[in-house]
């Protein structure tokens, strides 16, 4: 029995080898092999029924896209795992589109199901299909599931709030275990989507957690780590610690279970990710979900290997999977149907799920059509949903860089937004160097790159680009396409980075350099992005890479908010300041150029005026002053009859003294703001 076994194994080693590796590569089926020479011969189905689709309460129609098939089952089971199949269904096909196709009829409610496909005499492993959209714990069987009744109730009332620019949003990242573990955060769903439904959560002592927090701080739109369908978590032991962000996709159009209070059940992930949502919305917060379609978890054991051998990824010049993910595989969105794929998925939510942003992972490995493609699908729906990405990859990619969605071609991906590093790591420092001090703490020759994060990379004349720490020209076309920020959940928190790169700095000094970083990204233009917590000095003890570490590492400590309430109040006024005042969040690259200008300032400080009441302000003149030193900055400036607003680390939008000589002195690692009305 054993050998019959090993020669089994060997044999599914050695067709797995000889799976299409590049556009030119002949697939593993001898049939397919004399009918295509290439993936670009395969037939494409325009179609947007693929998968499952739900006639009535008794018909259900299945369809499947395998081109290099030659037959495929359907296989109904009552159970999630470990369990035989209870029926077995032959679907028609293929057609001349290379799908599969079968309609059910009777009472199917709550089964699971999973589709076979046979290429070269061999019945592949039975898995979900790309398109599913419910499925059992561990993504081992798609579910069939009542759409209608994982609504909750006045779904059909809810709504995205209102966005005039998207200049106007403050992002703020959050993972969803991190709002709620802490045994102090007042949450009882912890580590669940419903944690983010719980009303006036607050610490022992009465600190407001959760979304009261969330709420009062002010930001506009919360950004979810990735809440779709990921493999890395057992969802059969769900009171066993296990974390992990999420970055490691299985099924993109199914919220991932870990985080609903019955992994098992489909219809229950889907309805309290939806409470979520909804209850977002109605406190007023836009939703942005982190999506991953660069990768999947898997790769030759992938759903996509077993139903359409090779077509999904890219290859390299020696036929193997090409890598620019880091991740062991990246997706071959280029191609027509895996395209399609992501185009429909991304609608699928925003329609589904009523989102209201889409952040890309690692956008740089997918190709600008695509991009486009998903911009141009969600403008038919939503102009208003924003889209923004990682304008980077993290490897070679065999898809040439000219077509890829780089930073560096955001100007070329119309209403699409791009992360910018050229600010990130100027004002703290380089991100794969611990100690490497940023403009914030002491870094020189940082200037040139604040002053091109506060044009929001745009185009502007009195930037020196060859000075740029990254970028040598403008890659954003208009402010709204980069995103500023100076921490995310990747590498340090800004804490811990001022940390190891300002060991000897004070504490006292260490809070200013944390919030003269975010003030930079506040008052700068285009959209800001703040990482969840550190508006009470998050740590993670140093750990720069805590995408598996425990709770006790990546929770949010509410405990620091109670340590730390001065910090806080100040994110919230900065917040604020930036919403009261549209002259910091102009819409245009021309209104940036007309009305921002830099005044001369001496080195490791940054200066800049604002003018004539831009984008509607009521304040006349704006004038900011970054002070990157350790000691207090002198200033020349216009005798006229000025009201500091920001100064020491206190704002007051009311004032906090007046002035009328012609000079200010800029306390040092501070941030100091004058205003005429």
């Amino acid at each position: 029995m054993f050998k019959h076994f090993f020669r089994f194994f060997l044999l599914n080693i050695f067709l797995l080898l000889m799976i299409p590796h590049t556009s030119s590569a002949q697939s593993n089926s001898s049939t397919v092999e004399k009918k295509y020479k290439n993936f670009d011969e395969y037939p494409t189905y325009e179609g947007n029924d693929l998968g499952l689709q739900i006639i009535d309460k008794n018909t259900f129609v299945f369809k499947i896209w395998s081109p290099t098939a030659t037959a495929a089952k359907i296989f109904l089971y009552n159970h999630d795992v470990k369990s035989q199949p209870i029926e077995t269904i032959m679907m028609e096909g293929p057609d001349e589109h290379g799908v599969f196709s079968a309609k059910i009829e009777g009472e199917k409610w709550g089964l699971y199901y999973n589709f076979s496909v046979k290429i070269d005499n061999l019945w592949q492993k039975a898995v979900p299909d790309p398109y599913a959209r419910a499925c059992g714990r561990n993504s081992q069987r798609a579910q069939i599931v009542n759409f209608a009744k994982t609504n909750p109730p006045h779904w059909e009332y809810d709504h995205s709030p209102e966005v005039k620019n998207f200049t106007d949003i403050i992002l703020y990242e959050l993972q969803v275990r991190d709002l709620s573990m802490h045994p102090q955060s007042g949450m009882q769903h912890k580590g669940k989507y419903l944690a983010l439904t719980e009303p006036n959560t607050q610490t022992p002592k009465g600190t407001p957690t959760g979304l009261q927090h969330i709420r009062d701080l002010g930001i506009t739109h919360v950004h979810l780590l990735p809440v779709y369908d990921f493999g890395s978590i057992d969802e059969t032991k769900p009171q066993a610690e296990q974390y992990n962000w999420g970055y490691d996709p299985m099924n993109y159009n199914i919220p991932e279970g870990s985080y609903a209070t019955d992994a098992q059940n489909g219809a229950t992930r889907i309805k309290e990710f939806k409470q979520m949502v909804q209850n977002l919305h109605q406190n007023g917060l836009g939703v942005v979900i982190d999506v991953v379609y660069n990768h999947t978890y898997k790769t030759r054991d992938s759903f996509f290997e077993y139903l359409v051998p090779g077509y999904y990824y890219r290859q390299d010049s020696e036929g193997n999977f090409s890598n620019a993910s880091a991740c062991g595989n990246e997706i071959a969105s280029e191609r027509a149907m895996v395209r399609k794929m992501i185009v429909e998925s991304v609608t699928y939510w925003e329609k589904e799920y009523h989102i209201d942003g889409f952040r890309f992972d690692l956008m740089g490995v997918l190709d600008q059509e695509t991009m486009r493609q998903v911009r141009a699908a969600l403008d038919t729906i939503n102009p208003n949903i924003f889209i923004y990405g990682e304008g980077w990859k993290a490897g070679a990619s065999p898809l040439p860089d000219s077509e890829l969605s780089l930073k560096a071609t955001t100007y070329q991906l119309p209403r699409i937004a791009a992360f910018s590093d050229d600010l990130r790591d100027a004002v703290k420092g380089a991100w794969h160097t611990a100690e490497d001090p940023g403009f914030i703490a002491g870094k020189e020759g940082m200037e040139e790159s604040i002053k091109f994060g506060v044009v929001a990379a745009t185009q502007h004349p009195e930037i020196d680009y060859n000075l740029v720490n990254y970028s040598k020209a403008a890659w954003a076309a208009e402010p709204f396409q980069c995103i500023n920020y100076v921490s995310c959940h990747d590498n340090h928190t800004l804490w811990d980075k001022i940390n190891a790169s300002a060991p000897q700095a004070t504490e006292a000094d260490k809070i200013k350099m944390q919030l003269l970083a975010n003030t930079i990204v506040l008052t700068s233009q285009g959209v800001p992005f703040i990482h969840a917590g550190t508006e009470m000095l998050r740590t993670k003890f140093g750990n720069h890479n805590s995408f598996e570490s425990p709770d006790s590492i990546n929770q949010i400590d509410w405990l620091r908010k109670e340590q730390y309430p001065k910090v806080f109040e100040y994110y919230q006024n900065l917040i604020a300041l930036r919403k009261n005042h549209p002259a910091f969040r102009m819409p245009s690259t021309e209104m940036i150029q007309k009305l921002l200008h830099f005044l001369p300032s001496p080195p490791h400080t940054v200066a800049y005026i604002i003018q004539d009441n831009a984008n509607q302000d009521t304040w006349q003149e704006i004038l900011v002053f970054f002070n990157g030193q350790k000691s207090t900055i002198s200033y020349t400036i216009p005798k006229k009859d000025w009201k500091v607003v920001m100064e020491n680390d206190i704002i007051n939008e009311a004032g906090i003294r007046e002035i009328s000589q012609s000079q200010i002195n800029v306390p040092p690692l501070s941030a100091t703001i004058l205003v005429r009305e």
